[in-house]
């Protein structure tokens, strides 16, 4: 009897050992399973933006000829600024076709997502009135591309002002 249980326990024992090691060998297989799934991927992935970099540069193609024409014409001040202006609508309506736009700020309000601000200005106006541009700011479809760079207005303070102005004619007085 108690052989028969060695025997069940030595057979139980090898039936895991074997089982444990099909399963190590399909766990194996599965990693690399998915590291070639991942490289095939990641091929996949480069190759679909080298040919949407390849139809731009393509679509950039007319740019170009249009700036060897223009340079042609550099002797020619009134061909070459009017060739350059050409130049420069091309590119704003392909760039404008692929998703790119400008973000408007001039009188609107300040928004940190889409703005960042290089001055302040103190002023009448009402708090963070765009007053100037510096640097266009720029979206591909949603994606803020370039931040506008710009001046805001900070409505004066008169209270402020009027407490400025005591303690400095003090400080006059004390001097």
């Amino acid at each position: 009897m108690k052989k028969k249980k060695e025997d069940d326990q030595k057979k139980e024992f090898e039936d895991l050992k074997k089982e444990k090691i099909e399963l190590i060998d399909q766990l194996q297989r599965l990693q690399a399973e998915f590291e070639n799934y991942k490289k095939r991927t990641d091929k996949e992935n480069q190759r679909f933006r080298e040919c949407a970099k390849k139809d731009m540069v393509a679509a950039l193609l007319p740019i170009v000829d249009s700036f060897e024409s223009s340079l042609k014409h550099k002797d020619k001040p009134e061909e070459y600024i009017k060739g350059t202006e050409m130049i420069f609508t091309q590119l704003s309506q392909l760039l404008k076709k692929e998703g790119l736009s400008r973000i408007e700020c001039l009188g609107k309000r300040f928004n940190p997502y889409e703005h960042e601000v290089m001055l302040v200005e103190e002023g009448e106006k009402e708090d963070d009135l765009i007053l100037d541009e510096f640097q266009s700011g720029y979206k591909f479809k949603d994606l803020i591309i370039r931040h506008a760079k710009v001046k805001i207005s900070k409505k004066k303070d008169d209270a402020n002002d009027n407490k400025n102005d005591k303690a400095e004619r003090y400080t006059e007085r004390q001097a």
